[in-house]
């Protein structure tokens, strides 16, 4: 049986990297890997593959950036010609990228089932491309790998009928486990960057509406330095901040109070979260990822899909409409405590479960 896992962004290497591990227990199941280059600079992509040991892509489509049409646009035509030429059994997208929706559309045009690993997702607000994304990938899919109840529950208010939706957990919860130690073994990043052990704020910024709009991205950078006059706080630096923040003549100023590093690999990047004090940020995986770790985390939105992590007093949603706010708010989840009596997101095999349910359906329909 031929399984084709479309992959494009950082979040999504992660996921396929846990799954990818069970695939290659089945002699049954040959894995096509088509990276579009959604993620294109070495730091965020190539070094991925390399320590998380994905086997290197089938396909690497190459796409780059550009706008959402554009992008889109150039994932459908290409993903299309590979599709059609190795005819696989099922389609595997991950979350919610543009790489997934070109994914999903086109497996589903060409009637081949579509599994989408992440499904049930919502934030409840369509200005953001990833809702829209999540959404028609859901209903469209074939087979929706629900990481929580809350998941399922969106699911099935939508209409998405009982029999296609599995709760299996959340595969970043096997790869936390996995890498984890992995970090605390091989990682020297703390010794690199001079960095004691819960004595930094870790943050990180790239989401399109906190780097494209003036004022956020002015609210959020203000009240990230004002905190850093009191603790130190290490931005790894997403090519896409790094623009805007030159764009709005910020970078010279950031740059003086802010340790500013280049992207790290994953495994930098864990021991980073590891040992942080508090983890800022405005990306869905990294919110994720601070629980895993027990590290308090303060999301700079409005919303968030992983409500469980807010009601559990884990995450605390701020958002950045004045530095004030930013800096407020830092500083209650600096002094706040959580709970720490609950684990939403499974087991940490929920890759082996999706890779059950794959050769299962994949039997009784062949």
């Amino acid at each position: 049986m031929k399984i084709v896992t479309i992959i494009g962004a950082r979040p999504q290497f992660i996921k396929a990297a846990a799954i990818s591990r069970v695939l290659k227990d089945y002699n049954d199941l040959k894995e096509i890997i088509i990276h579009t280059g959604q993620h294109y600079d070495n730091n965020m992509s190539e070094v991925f593959f390399q320590e998380l040991e994905i086997p290197k892509p089938d396909y690497y489509l190459g796409i780059g950036s550009g706008g959402h049409g554009v992008q889109t646009g150039r994932m459908l035509e290409k993903i299309e010609e590979v599709l059609i030429k190795e005819n696989p059994d099922v389609v595997l997208v991950y979350g919610d990228t543009n790489s997934t929706l070109a994914g999903v559309l086109v497996a589903s045009k060409l009637q081949i089932p579509v599994a989408h690993v992440e499904a049930g997702l919502r934030s409840f607000n369509k200005k953001m491309p990833e809702e829209i994304n999540r959404i028609v990938a859901d209903h469209v899919s074939d087979l929706l790998f629900a990481p929580t109840k809350t998941a399922v529950d969106n699911l099935i208010r939508e209409g998405i009928p009982r029999e296609k939706i599995f709760n299996v957990g959340d595969v970043m919860f096997d790869a936390a486990l996995y890498y984890g130690e992995k970090a605390d073994k091989e990682s020297n990043i703390l010794e690199k960057l001079e960095l004691k052990p819960g004595q930094y704020i870790l943050s990180t910024i790239h989401r399109a509406y906190n780097t494209d709009i003036a004022e956020r991205l002015k609210a959020i950078f203000e009240g990230l330095s004002r905190i850093s006059r009191e603790v130190t706080v290490v931005l790894p630096l997403h090519p896409r901040t790094k623009v805007a923040l030159i764009r709005e003549r910020l970078f010279e100023y950031v740059s003086e109070y802010i340790k500013i590093i280049e992207p790290v690999g994953y495994i930098d990047m864990i021991k980073l979260e590891k040992n942080s004090r508090l983890i800022v940020t405005d990306s869905g995986g990294v919110q994720k990822e601070a629980f895993f770790y027990k590290v308090p985390c303060v999301t700079l939105r409005e919303e968030t899909e992983w409500v469980e992590l807010v009601e559990l007093g884990w995450n605390h949603l701020v958002p950045p409409s004045s530095a004030d706010m930013v800096e407020e708010g830092i500083k209650q989840a600096l002094n706040s405590s959580s709970r720490l009596d609950a684990q939403p997101y499974g087991d940490g095999k929920s890759s082996e479960k999706i890779v059950k349910v794959l050769r299962k359906y994949l039997y009784q329909y062949s």
